[in-house]
C-alpha cells in the first residue's frame, strides 16, 4: 500500500451535511485572511504608491496624511499555501483614490521591477504568480520586522534604494539568505499604533 500525502482544501459543505474536499495543485495559493497594514523601513518612512507617476517610495509622512491612507495602507493577503517551509504567502494591494492595485513584479530591460497594476489580489491561485512574497522574519531576535522574498524568484527581496533623494521600492538580490541587509527590513503597523524606534 502506497502512502502518498495529498494536499486538499475544504471546498463546501452539501444539502446532505457531507464535506467536500479538491485536491490543491503544487504552489497552489488560497486566501486566508487580509491585515491593513502600513509599510516601513528602516527610517520609518511610510510607502506611498503613486500609480500615476508609476512608483512607490518610502517618503516621510505626517499623521493627517495617514489618516487619508490614499496609496500608503496597504491590505496584505495571506494565503495558504501546499509548501509551507517557504514562509508565509502574501500579496499587496492599495487603494488609490477610488482604485484598487496590486503590487506584482515584472521582468523590463532585463531587470526585474516593482509594478503596481490596476485590479484586484485573486481569492486563489492555483500555480506560480508574480503577485507572490513570502513574509520572512528579518533577523531571529528581531520577530517584529520582516522581509519579502519574491516567490519566483529565490534571494530577490523587496528593499529601497536611494535615487533622487527618493527611496524607491525595488527588488534586491541578495547573495545568502541568512545576509542583515537594513534595505530588506520591512516593519508592519497597523492604524491604531503609534511606531516608536
Amino acid at each position: 500500500m502506497s502512502c502518498e500525502l495529498m494536499v486538499v482544501c475544504a471546498v463546501q459543505l452539501g444539502e446532505n451535511l457531507c464535506l467536500y474536499f479538491a485536491e490543491l495543485e503544487c504552489d497552489a495559493f488560497s486566501k486566508e485572511k487580509t491585515l491593513h497594514r502600513f509599510l516601513r523601513n528602516v527610517n520609518s518612512q511610510v510607502l506611498v504608491v503613486q500609480p500615476d507617476l508609476n512608483m512607490a517610495a518610502f517618503e516621510d509622512v505626517t499623521d493627517q496624511e495617514m489618516k487619508s491612507g490614499s496609496g500608503m495602507n496597504f491590505c496584505m493577503h495571506c494565503y495558504k499555501t501546499t509548501t509551507p517551509s517557504a514562509g508565509m504567502p502574501v500579496a499587496f494591494s492599495v487603494r488609490v483614490e477610488d482604485k484598487s492595485y496590486y503590487m506584482c513584479c515584472e521582468e523590463e530591460h532585463g531587470k526585474m521591477i516593482v509594478r503596481f497594476r490596476e485590479g484586484e489580489v485573486p481569492k486563489d491561485i492555483p500555480g506560480e504568480s508574480n503577485i507572490i512574497f513570502f513574509k520572512k522574519t528579518f533577523t531571529s531576535y528581531s520577530s517584529k520586522a520582516f522581509k519579502f522574498e519574491y516567490s519566483l524568484e529565490r534571494g530577490m527581496f523587496l528593499a529601497f534604494e536611494e535615487e533622487d533623494s527618493l527611496r524607491k521600492l525595488i527588488l534586491k538580490k541578495l547573495p545568502r539568505e541568512d545576509e542583515v541587509d537594513e534595505t530588506t527590513k520591512i516593519t508592519l503597523t497597523s492604524h491604531n499604533e503609534r511606531y516608536n524606534l
